[in-house]
């Protein structure tokens, strides 16, 4: 056989990157039988599974390799992503779609007897996130790629991801997420490219050889960061991105002297100690041991991300005078907040710079987003612990301190309270480093991620910083792919939406607004109503496979998705459940517009009220269901094990989006924008991303209840009694009597004291307060859903105005208000994914 290098060329791009029916087909088969090690009397579906998503992958990698090639080449400034969560879901169907590969390839699966739709059922979820913060960072890895924005994302390749909910009994039970038991085809391991991160030990100073100050940290233990690789494909284009994921690993794996001595357990001490540190997603930092490791977990991420971006950026340098202008790196919240004082590190003690030109390099470098106006959300960290795990950091903080208070102080000689405000130290009976501060002081921007949350940072949250340097605040309203939260979660909308106004609008969301020329065409609305019916019959299906409750498809699908915590008060939702429960009671035949409340989502292993509040909606769901008089007026479900599939699932069956957190206390909100999105109306308060929204659709389009962020300060002030709501509201005192006398909980009377203890002495979140505005407004909802015309109208018009919520739109201000990047288009030189055209995919189905 011929081998040489031009026809060796030839044969890898036909063979291994090739987008015919017949090369796909030729394709799955190799990677069956040399990749898996299979043929067709063996294998199994996994075992195709697998073979697909390597045969996805080898055109993943094409592009990705002519990616790094271009980004080197033009030697572009690069945006590095720094999040402790990317919440990215299954990514065999979104890489298909992005590559413009789903027709070829659902075709050479037919033509060779496989069904699409079960391969990607056999795919596991990387459950490598929380909730919205690790979602949203997904999102904007998709966007960068798509709008050919040179960019990494750095985070944890946690072993175990976020846990998988059971519901038993009521209770949430929590299980492994063993999600990489199988592999996990679609990454690429880094052991090249492995860094060392250092722990504990002690400093010690010394003078180099030119005479200047240095200090050397001698750690305790060394860890080793091994990276792997998932390729990000872009959508119409070429480009394929990096989430790059750090594994850790022992620098000594096994003590042989320590064994031989009959110590066994010692002998691996090293190795136990330093895999923990990537073992789990968020272990309960209810304990010491727990907060240790979330610090570990941190600062190693960090660590091994700041050293590759040196790397990378050293081969094309040979000083750090350029390296602001070619790395762009983003703080997602507080996690990566020790960032700040390890690139100190990094450039003080091993590259050896100055600290002032440390220091200036290091502030034009990062900026910070924060997520969160919830202060046990804002990240501090004993002193104590500081220095024993990270003694060098704990040096250069108390440094840049001692610098910026001298700054504060010149400028307000006289306000010591401010210094005490905006120290990086808070001063106690336990000194606390505070994360946010130090994200804050080195950083040369901070975004907030909705209007109302960026004024609330400026004028509460972080007032004495944004008067000091009003310059450095900025809002960048959050958004959501239309790749995954419309083009993949309800295909037979997009497929519509597409016959009507063309395909621009998946990179241009604006294109929707094209929708309201149809608002007004009966045939329209009726083919946008049979959409929605038939995205409730099909999740109709899955709560009777998976709860074993029958739901009517034509009643209000009223549907409340995400963690489970109290400010975004599920409580609240079920009080008014059980409001209706005592309504139908009170009159058997009552005409009420039939209602399925679902609820869903994870409560913090360790978050005790969360998890009361999954055994509260359980337990009135017990009693609702199971009432004959509400012949099926009225019924409830929790849908555990909530996910990103899940949530592709459910957004498109929503007709209602219960969006009901206290007001001011969601920073933005990212699943309000999925259910609009997919043409649910939102219930809500004026509240994060809500705000915006409203403005967006149309007060008209939008179901406003509840106190404003001001007027819950006020009342607060004022000194807020919630018994007095209690005792002045006989419909709310019933439903609050109930729980005290056990009526959703026969065999346990006393379950629910906890909560009835919170809302009548405390209600933090002001459940109370909002009640019956609550209420009223959830009257507004029936009597505007008996008029369907006019539902359906409001619903395209949610659709047709969410243009904003774009996460490319947020992007592209990122871009040109923070980081100062520009896009680089990758040229193939042979199969371009714009060439294929839009490929809709069929509906997905969820097992």
């Amino acid at each position: 056989m011929n081998t040489q290098p031009n026809d060796l060329r030839v044969y890898v791009e036909d063979d291994r990157t090739g987008t015919t029916v017949e090369a796909l087909k030729r394709a799955l088969a190799d990677n069956l039988y040399y990749i898996q090690g299979k043929d067709e009397s063996f294998a199994n579906l996994y075992d195709y599974y697998m073979a697909l998503a390597y045969t996805v992958r080898d055109r993943l990698v094409h592009r990705r390799i002519k990616t790094a090639q271009a980004y080197y080449e033009k030697d572009t400034k690069v945006v590095y992503y720094l999040s402790a969560e990317f919440l990215i879901g299954r990514l065999l169907i979104n890489n298909l779609i992005n590559l413009g590969l789903y027709e070829p390839i659902n075709q050479a699966l037919q033509e060779s007897g496989l069904s699409l739709d079960s391969l990607i059922e056999g795919e596991e979820e990387p459950g490598l996130g929380n909730g919205g913060l690790g979602r949203l960072a997904a999102c904007f890895l998709d966007s960068l790629a798509t709008l050919e924005i040179p960019a990494i994302g750095y985070g944890i390749r946690y072993e175990f991801g976020i846990f998988d909910q059971e519901i038993r009994d009521g209770w949430q039970v929590e299980r492994p997420d063993n999600w990489l038991r199988f592999g996990n085809p679609w990454e690429i391991p880094r052991p090249d490219y492995m860094v060392e991160v250092k722990f504990g030990g002690h400093t010690e100073s010394y003078t180099d050889a030119s005479g200047q100050y240095r200090v050397r940290w001698m750690p305790r233990i060394t860890v080793y960061g091994t990276p792997y690789d998932i390729p990000i494909p872009g959508y119409g284009c070429n480009t394929v991105n990096t989430l790059r994921l750090w594994a850790a690993r022992a620098g000594q794996d096994f003590d042989f002297h320590v064994f031989n001595a009959g110590d066994y357990t010692q002998a691996v001490a090293a190795k136990t100690f330093s895999e923990n540190i990537s073992k789990v997603l968020y272990p309960n930092d209810h304990t010491p041991q727990g907060r240790e490791l979330r610090l570990q977990q941190q600062y190693f991420f960090v660590s091994c991300s700041l050293q590759d971006i040196i790397r990378l950026y050293l081969r094309k340098h040979n000083n750090f005078d350029a390296f602001p202008d070619k790395a762009a790196i983003q703080l997602n919240d507080t996690h990566p907040a020790i960032g700040v004082a390890e690139l100190m590190r990094l450039l003080l003690d091993e590259h050896q710079l100055e600290w002032d030109y440390a220091w200036d390099i290091t502030r034009r470098t990062f900026a910070y987003t924060n997520h969160t106006l919830l202060s046990e959300a804002l990240e501090r960290w004993p002193v104590s612990l500081f220095g024993r795990l990270l003694p060098r950091h704990l040096e250069i903080i108390y440094a840049i301190n001692h610098e910026f208070l001298m700054e504060v102080r010149q400028r307000y000689p006289s306000d010591a309270g401010k210094l005490m405000r905006m120290s990086l130290i808070e001063e106690g009976e336990e000194k606390q480093v505070r994360m946010a501060h130090l994200a804050c002081v080195g950083s040369h921007t901070v975004n907030g991620v909705a209007a109302l949350h960026t004024e609330l940072v400026k004028k509460e949250l972080m007032r004495d910083f944004y008067e000091l340097w009003p310059q450095k605040f900025q809002s960048k309203t959050n958004g959501i792919t239309p790749r995954r939260w419309l083009l993949m979660s309800n295909p037979p909308l997009a497929e519509l939406i597409t016959e009507k106004i063309g395909d621009r609008w998946l990179k241009d969301l604006d294109e929707l607004r094209k929708l309201e020329a149809f608002v007004d065409d009966p045939q329209f609305r009726a083919r946008w109503r049979q959409i929605k019916h038939d995205r409730k019959f099909s999740f109709a299906q899955y709560i009777q496979r998976h709860n074993g409750i029958e739901v009517d498809v034509n009643s209000i699908f009223d549907i409340q998705i995400k963690r489970i915590h109290e400010y975004k008060r599920q409580i609240l939702n079920a009080l008014h459940v059980i409001t209706l429960y005592n309504r139908i009671k009170a009159n058997p035949d009552l005409e009420i517009v039939p209602r399925t409340v679902i609820f869903g989502g994870k409560a913090a292993p360790g978050y005790f009220m969360a998890k009361m509040a999954i055994k509260l909606i359980t337990s009135v769901a017990d009693v609702v269901n199971n009432d004959p008089d509400m012949r099926g007026r009225l019924k409830v479900v929790f849908v555990s094990n909530y996910s990103v599939s899940l949530g592709q699932f459910a957004y498109p069956a929503a007709d209602l989006s219960e969006q009901i957190s206290t007001a001011g206390k969601e920073a933005s909100g990212t699943g309000n924008m999925k259910f609009s999105l997919n043409g649910a109306l939102t219930i809500g308060t004026l509240d994060g991303a809500n705000v915006e929204i409203r403005e967006e659709v149309g007060a008209e389009n939008f179901f406003l209840f509840g106190l404003t962020a001001q007027e819950v300060t006020d009342l607060k002030m004022q000194g807020y009694r919630p018994i007095d709501y209690y005792n002045s509201n006989p419909a709310l005192k019933q439903v609050i009597d109930q729980l005290a006398s056990g009526f959703f909980s026969p065999k346990e009377p006393t379950l629910f004291m906890s909560i009835i203890d919170s809302l009548l002495n405390h209600d933090e979140y002001m459940l109370l307060a909002d009640y019956q505005s609550y209420v009223d407004c959830q009257e507004q909802v029936s009597q505007a859903f008996r008029d369907y015309e006019n539902w359906t109208r409001m619903s395209i018009l949610n659709v047709a105005r969410m243009g904003k919520f774009s996460s490319d739109r947020t992007i592209a201000e990122y871009c040109r208000e923070i980081w100062n990047v520009e896009p680089v288009s990758i040229e193939l030189g042979t199969y371009s994914q714009s060439d294929a055209g839009l490929k809709i995919p069929k509906v997905p189905e969820l097992a």
